[in-house]
Parts: C-alpha cells; sequence; structure tokens
C-alpha cells in the first residue's frame, strides 16, 4: 500500500528486490503500467487492469517470494515508481528493460525496506 502519487502521474511500477542475496542483487518482482489511481496490490498476486508483470530472478513474470539461505537477515527493498506516462514494454521485460524504459519518466519515488532470515 502507498499514497502521495502526484496528480501528474500517468503509471506506476513496482521493483522488489534484495541487495543481500549471494551472488548479488536479486530481483524478486517487477510491475509496471499500473495505472496512477492504484493505491496497493492485493495479496495473491492480481494485478490491476493494464499493469503488467516483468521477469523476475526466479526466471518468472510473477511475484517470488523471500528465500534467503540460513544465517543474517536479508533486506527486502519495495521501490514505487510515480511515471509521467505508461511504459507499453512487453510483459516478461527484465529488470533492465524496465528501469530503461522509466528513465527520464520518474515524477516521485517511495521505498519501503523489510527484513526477513531463516
Amino acid at each position: 500500500e502507498w499514497s502521495g502519487v502526484p496528480a501528474n502521474a500517468r503509471s506506476l511500477a513496482l521493483i522488489l528486490d534484495d541487495p543481500d542475496a549471494p551472488s548479488g542483487t536479486f530481483t524478486h518482482w517487477l510491475v509496471f503500467d499500473m495505472p496512477a489511481a492504484t493505491l496497493f496490490l492485493p495479496e495473491g498476486g492480481v494485478l490491476p487492469a493494464g499493469a503488467q508483470h516483468g521477469r523476475n530472478d526466479f526466471r518468472k513474470n510473477a511475484y517470488g517470494g523471500p528465500c534467503p539461505p540460513p544465517g543474517k537477515p536479508h533486506h527486502y527493498h519495495f521501490k514505487v515508481f510515480a511515471l509521467d506516462q505508461t511504459l507499453g514494454i512487453n510483459a516478461g521485460a527484465s529488470r533492465k528493460e524496465l528501469v530503461d524504459a522509466m528513465s527520464g519518466h520518474i515524477l516521485a519515488q517511495g521505498e519501503l525496506v523489510g527484513t526477513f532470515a531463516r
């Protein structure tokens, strides 16, 4: 759930990643082209009309939950971006494709960091 989306935003995007993963930053979730009026994503993975999933590092176009190795807690960064346009990139876009498409179009952003350990 989020708030404070600028009135001139046209779409939202979300990136969820874990920078503590053993092999480097691991992307768990990519969502883009959400309508700007979207204020939350419901449990269960149902996206608002028009929104698309990108391909995460599990190689799936979906949410992939935390699964760190035993040991220290990992930090999970939920980043929401308000954009001045819809991106129109294809479902299954990579993180790089999403970040490149957002470049120059970010009006505002927010971040929540959660931790999880096994």
